[in-house]
């Protein structure tokens, strides 16, 4: 399995931007469909993108995709998330995940068998 290190997260202000970075180890994350989730206080965690092995499709969800931007670096082994206009329900833990087993992108967590152990983003208002 590929391990996952993300990190990028932090304290911000609404309205500014912040890159958060998930680094593999052990396999190529580019054999795999990448994803980002996302855990606030008390609520499930959400998918937020996802880029399928090929890097021909990027995914998102509705609620982000005018504010959230995916992208992988092969060369690097990893996989980004761009977040601007960043607002306080935003606040969360953000995972990358990676999908062993699809051949389409899917949204649900339980397809992603390998996660990182998740980044803080905390927006102030």
């Amino acid at each position: 399995q590929v391990q996952l290190v993300e990190s990028g997260g932090g304290l911000v202000q609404a309205g500014g931007s912040l890159r958060l970075s998930c680094a593999g180890s052990g396999r190529r994350i580019s054999n795999y469909i990448m994803g980002w989730f996302r855990q606030a206080p008390g609520k499930e965690r959400e998918f937020l993108a996802a880029i399928h092995w090929s890097g021909a499709t990027t995914h998102y969800a509705d609620s982000v995709k005018n504010r959230f931007t995916m992208s992988r670096d092969s060369a690097k082994n990893a996989v980004y998330l761009q977040i601007d206009r960043l607002k306080p329900e935003d606040t969360a833990v953000y995972y990358c995940a990676a999908d062993y087993t699809s051949d389409y992108i899917s949204i649900q967590a339980a397809d992603f068998g390998s996660w990182g152990q998740g980044t803080q983003v905390t927006v102030s208002s």
